[in-house]
């Protein structure tokens, strides 16, 4: 399984991003989605999570602000960012609780990360 994360950028103070994360692989079942983020030197902080049934939890940093969401048939899920501040400058990963089924359909639940996906906010 293999999560592939885009749409990182650099925008101004009160811009918009949305990063997009597509899960690669069949037979797959996605439990809770989420995004992480990571400054040097800092630990890697939770930002949102949605589970299966569509219930979401965000870091109160960017509650009002970042809204998390899934597309279950296409094995995709969104982090929607507005109204971003300089100090949500960071690596964002996404990372995903999936369950799937090895040729002999052995389940095999695994937690996976993305590569990472730079947001710079300068003005």
């Amino acid at each position: 399984v293999q999560l592939q994360a885009s749409g990182g950028g650099s925008v101004q103070p009160g811009g918009s991003l949305r990063l997009s994360c597509a899960a690669s692989g069949s037979r797959l079942r996605i439990d809770d989605m989420a995004w992480y983020r990571q400054v040097p030197g800092k630990q890697r902080e939770l930002v949102a999570v949605i589970t299966s049934g569509g219930s979401t939890n965000y870091a109160d940093s960017v509650k009002g602000r970042f809204t998390i969401s899934r597309h279950n048939a296409k094995n995709t899920w969104y982090l929607e960012m507005n109204s971003l501040k300089p100090e949500d400058t960071a690596l964002y990963y996404c990372n995903a609780q999936v369950l799937y089924y090895t040729d002999y359909d052995t389940p095999v639940a695994e937690n996976c990360w993305g590569q990472g996906t730079l947001v710079t906010v300068s003005s």
